[in-house]
């Protein structure tokens, strides 16, 4: 085809593959395109997306042309967007020189992107506007499409060997400039200074793929991480957006709502007030964005690591570097660490409480070790021993500090909030204690921390995010001397992140210390609710025979359920669970350098918590004149079902409310037909309830019901028992069980089978349940007079 009709034919293609914007449009689903469910598809849309593939060489075709595509403002992330609306840039350059006045009419601005920018923006932003697709089996998010996509173009845009492949059409005729606008470009207010491109020239006036070679190595490269980030990191609330500016572009956006809000209603800006809801965007990522987010960090990290080591001579450096080099060097600090954090810190304070969280906890914790990406190995001799961290990486630990401080108080206050006794929650405990505790790993952390509480004795008046940005317009040949002061590194990262206002709490201080110890108390008392739900288990299951199925009584009616999550799992999980916190605390005491006596003493006073039996254990109250008085840790015991208070029915057991193993209609009507019996033979029973022998002591243990006896007993007001019908009665409420009913079938098929008949069933059940009465009277009543 020729290029006018690929130009024509290519968003419509774009939209075919990756859906369209709202949603409606749903595409090729690469994210629930999978090898096994489905062979044939699977291969070719791999084979056709392929970096290498027929679409990425119509992109490059188109690319060499002056073509723009036109991308809907609005379906930006909701800071950018609204950034955008009120006519403010955002800092990325990725944005400049790119919005457009709709060209026939329309309603909204436009990005005007270049065929690659236009399709990988379609690429990035399919993993947030499908997520909702209805999902017809269980897809592993690893194995789709659309991750093997990811990786693929992140190994080809960003080799971590080599260069990146030129594409291939190339325009003989030279570079193209960059077109003229088809409508006036909106007057935009700068932010005053914002992250440049690495390029020499602007990436926004590369639309040739001939430009001059320095610039041409890395602008895909570059253009491809932007549009990951932006379209991936870029969701959060107002309050969090508003942090990553500097104080003067605050004062602007303030100045240009004020300038506006006096002007007529036709402007294309939104009202403050407009902006300020539009700002505030519901944003909940899926367990599968994180697993892209975390494929990101951690081919970022290998990209990295594989910078060429700097020559011994400063001018040979300045004169071979490549610009590929050059993006290695400063592709995390400045395109990543700050979206990173603020995405991270969104995730760690909104993210539910389950087991789901190990998705993030694994990307956070991928982040934290550059050296697990590194191309040396560990010794083959050395793979039982932990391996311990090198000091060349004290500077990414430092200039990273709030990564690894910050964020892990915020797990901790996750950790106290959940249940240890899962084996899953118990896992995650033990991953971050485990990559905290590598050797010297605490020491540089508090390393990093000691640099930051440093008094500032010669470091000039700092401004806002001021430290790791290049001078105004300038490219990374303008940037500053390297800062060789350690200490004014982590004040940069600590200030750029968090503001001048920001204070700082100490991850080895002794209030995040005491967090540690109720953690560990925490893991404690975790551990003794696994052993007695263990215990308690084992005793069920040996306990339990064929014969109890046929045990007629109604003593389960004030029983209740009191076990975990780990009745249902097994022995096997509860042996796990206590392994990775054994193993967790232990961890935590070499962090802190918890002292063992402290320990010991607590583990005594979980254990001193215990009853006699030592498996039921009150929640933590204190004593009051009201009474007890749960405290902030019996509240989150009771929460999580690690602890409970002994509450029982104190009323009519006839009048309880119906379970949900009893058939309703039986019970209603079982309860008619007792109480037509009581009310019959009310005197009867009575007169056999007050006999001295046996039928005596048989009727009372099982017509009268002790409990409400004893209440009658110390009742201030007398009342008539026959109407309260507290006296001797018989109660039928044990027939509407299902496990009754089942125990009914299973006697009445066995008697079949042996041609007894119904007449000869029912007999043996009476005669049965009499037996059983009497071994049971005389066991429990002994041959004295029982006294009521």
């Amino acid at each position: 085809f020729s290029l006018k009709e690929l130009h024509g034919i290519f968003p419509w293609l774009v939209e075919s593959i990756f859906g369209s914007l709202d949603g409606i449009i749903v595409g090729w689903n690469l994210r629930c395109l999978q090898g096994k469910t489905n062979p044939t598809e699977y291969p070719v849309a791999l084979d056709f997306l392929d970096p290498s593939g027929p679409m990425m060489k119509l992109v490059y075709k188109l690319q060499a042309e002056e073509y723009r595509y036109d991308f809907p403002v609005s379906y930006l992330p909701g800071p950018v967007k609204a950034s955008i609306q009120e006519q403010v840039l955002p800092e990325c350059s990725l944005y400049h020189n790119k919005v457009q006045l709709p060209s026939s009419g329309g309603l909204g601005l436009n990005l005007a992107l270049n065929p690659f920018e236009y399709y990988m923006f379609y690429f990035a932003i399919s993993l947030i506007t499908q997520k909702n697709l209805p999902i017809t089996h269980h897809v592993s998010p690893s194995n789709s499409a659309y991750f093997i996509l990811v990786d693929a173009y992140l190994k080809c845009f960003l080799p971590t060997e080599g260069s990146v492949l030129p594409p291939p059409y190339s325009n003989p005729g030279g570079a193209i400039p960059s077109p003229t606008p088809r409508s006036p470009p909106v007057p935009f207010t700068s932010y005053g200074m914002h992250h440049t491109s690495l390029l020499k020239r602007h990436i926004a006036h590369q639309p040739s793929v001939n430009a001059d070679p320095a610039s041409q190595e890395i602008w895909r490269s570059e253009t491809l991480l932007q549009i990951f980030v932006e379209m991936w990191l870029h969701h959060y609330s107002l309050e969090m957006y508003q942090k990553m500016q500097s104080p003067h572009v605050k004062l602007e956006v303030l100045h240009y709502r004020l300038s506006i809000s006096s002007k007529h209603h036709g402007s294309p800006a939104q009202s403050g007030y407009q902006a300020l809801h539009a700002y505030q965007e519901s944003f909940k990522p899926t367990e599968e964005h994180v697993l892209v987010v975390r494929l990101l960090v951690k081919h970022l990290h290998a990209f990295s690591n594989s910078l060429k080591p700097e020559p011994l001579s400063p001018s040979a450096h300045s004169h071979s570097a490549s610009p590929l080099e050059e993006f290695k060097r400063v592709v995390i600090p400045r395109f990543v660490q700050e979206k990173l954090y603020i995405f991270l810190q969104h995730c760690f304070g909104h993210w539910p409480l389950d087991a789901s969280f190990r998705a993030v906890l694994e990307m956070w914790l991928s982040y934290l070790q550059p050296w697990r990406y590194a191309p040396e190995k560990p010794p083959q001799s050395a793979e039982s021993l932990p391996r311990s961290v090198s000091e060349k990486w004290a500077v990414f630990i430092q200039e990273n500090l709030l990564m690894y401080t910050k964020l892990f108080i915020g797990f901790l206050n996750r950790a106290l909030r959940t249940d240890l006794v899962s084996p899953k929650n118990a896992l995650m405990v033990f991953r971050v204690s485990k990559v905290f505790a590598q050797p010297n790993l605490a020491e540089m952390i508090l390393k990093g921390e000691q640099l930051f509480l440093e008094p500032e004795l010669v470091i000039p008046h700092r401004q806002h995010r001021f430290f790791m940005t290049p001078t105004l317009g300038g490219s990374f040949l303008s940037w500053p001397p390297t800062i060789t002061d350690a200490s004014f590194k982590v004040k940069s990262h600590v200030y750029s992140l968090e503001g001048q206002d920001f204070q700082y709490k100490q991850m080895f201080g002794t209030e995040v210390r005491s967090l540690v110890l109720k953690l560990a108390q925490l893991i404690c008392q975790a551990q003794q609710t696994a052993k007695s739900i263990s215990d308690h288990s084992a005793e069920t299951t040996a306990s339990q025979s064929f014969f109890s199925w046929f045990r007629f009584t109604p003593l389960e009616m004030n029983g209740s359920y009191t076990g975990n999550d780990l009745d249902e799992i097994g022995q096997d999980s509860i042996k796990k669970t206590d392994e990775y916190l054994e193993k967790a605390l232990e961890y935590l005491c070499q962090i802190f350098k918890l002292n063992e006596a402290q320990l010991t003493q607590m583990m005594m006073k979980c254990g001193t918590a215990q009853d006699e039996n030592g498996k039921k254990q009150l929640p933590d109250c204190v004593e009051s004149e009201d009474g007890l008085i749960l405290t902030p840790l019996g509240r989150y015991q009771i929460i999580n079902g690690l602890r409970r208070f002994e509450v029982q029915y104190q009323g009519d057991t006839e009048l309880q409310p119906i379970r949900s193993y009893e058939n309703a209609t039986l019970v209603r009507l079982l309860f008619r037909l007792s109480s037509a019996l009581n009310e019959r033979f009310a005197d009867q029973m009575d007169t056999l309830c007050s006999r001295e022998d046996f039928v005596g002591r048989l009727c009372r243990y099982h017509l009268i019901n002790p409990h409400l006896t004893q209440k009658i007993r110390y009742s201030p007001v007398v009342k008539d028992r026959t109407s309260q019908n507290w006296g001797p009665r018989i109660s039928l409420r044990f027939l509407a069980s299902y496990r009754t009913l089942l125990s009914l079938l299973m006697v009445y098929f066995i008697a079949s089978w042996f041609c007894i008949g119904p007449v000869g069933c029912t007999f043996i059940i009476l005669a049965g349940y009499f037996l059983y009465a009497v071994i049971i009277t005389f066991f429990f009543e002994g041959w004295k007079p029982h006294e009521h």
